[in-house]
């Protein structure tokens, strides 16, 4: 079977050939149709992602397929189930065992490509607004890279939940999408001022960032008071320095969110939130906007357009030839 294996840190990861593995006990096989790329894979390439597997390991934190092996003592699971995973690597690959626990089975009415964009950035999304910063019906949420693979989640979620929602991106297609996905005003983020265009349209309650860099110390001082600001990720490249006594003055809270984290040490508030999630799915609410499919043997064009930022949404990869 073939992977999409890190041999070297800091190197291009390289299709290989591997051995079929065997599922252990409370595992089970799952023969991959498609993973869903983030942008922690690529800090995996790189060593500077918060878990650094032994390696080699396999590229591709959330993946869905078909059950087709069942280790000892899985009894939760059966033969043939459709299923979405999120093992934190292991997707990049025709099959993978994977902690039976990691399952989720798929609504009738999603298919493996949705399934294997779904879970970080939508379960990122809900957990970090709904359980992190609390978000009421008709405060205002700022949504930093609202294009993005989470950023696009967020905007719908804030909606749903009854928020007003600023979106910033880069550039005027990028904005029609955030503006597609609900968002009540769009800023690009290259015109400069967000401090002042922010304070224009009455400031803002919760930030929700996954761009970081300078422009999360604008929003800092466009919140309202007891403002939530939500640190995601750091897609710009550069981590913001809070100082402390800025927070001080409007009683500001700054929100960590690891949203994998969970799964040690409250993995039934995961459980919660993905199936409120795809609920909300089944439902007709929820559909992950999906710029790009791509083969198995072309992933590294995957990682290119992920780590340039030249898609919208997620970047999907299926595991067929061409």
């Amino acid at each position: 079977m073939r992977a999409f294996q890190v041999e070297t840190i800091g190197a291009a990861p390289q299709l290989r050939d591997v051995a079929t593995p065997v599922p252990a006990r409370g595992q089970v096989r799952v023969r991959i149709m498609a993973c869903g790329l983030n942008f922690a894979d690529l800090l995996m390439v790189k060593g500077t992602y918060q878990e650094r597997p032994a390696l080699p390991f396999t590229l591709g934190m959330e993946m869905a397929g078909v059950v087709e092996a069942l280790g000892p003592n899985v009894t939760e699971l059966a033969l043939g189930q459709r299923v979405a995973v999120f093992a934190g690597m292991g997707g990049l690959a025709d099959m993978g065992c994977f902690d039976a626990r990691a399952c989720t089975p798929l609504p009738d009415a999603m298919g493996f490509t949705d399934a294997a964009a779904f879970q970080v950035a939508y379960g990122t999304s809900h957990l970090a607004l709904n359980h992190r910063a609390r978000l009421q019906q008709g405060e205002t949420l700022l949504v930093m890279g609202a294009a993005g693979g989470v950023g696009l989640t967020a905007v719908e979620i804030g909606k749903r939940m009854g928020a007003r929602v600023i979106g910033t991106a880069r550039g005027a297609d990028k904005l029609a999408v955030a503006k597609a996905a609900g968002a009540d005003h769009v800023i690009d983020s290259e015109a400069g001022g967000l401090r002042d265009a922010l304070k224009a349209l009455g400031g803002v309650d919760v930030v929700y960032d996954a761009v970081g860099g300078p422009a999360f110390m604008e929003a800092m001082r466009a919140t309202n008071p007891e403002g939530r600001l939500i640190p995601i990720g750091f897609a710009g490249g550069e981590v913001p320095q809070i100082p402390a006594n800025h927070l001080l003055v409007k009683n500001l809270s700054v929100i960590g969110l690891y949203w994998g984290g969970y799964l040690k040490f409250a993995p039934e508030t995961l459980s919660r939130s993905m199936a409120t999630l795809f609920d909300w799915y089944d439902a007709g609410g929820l559909r992950p906007h999906i710029s790009h499919e791509i083969p198995l043997p072309r992933a590294q064009e995957a990682l290119d357009l992920l780590r340039d930022r030249k898609s919208t949404g997620k970047i999907v990869v299926t595991m067929t030839d061409a």
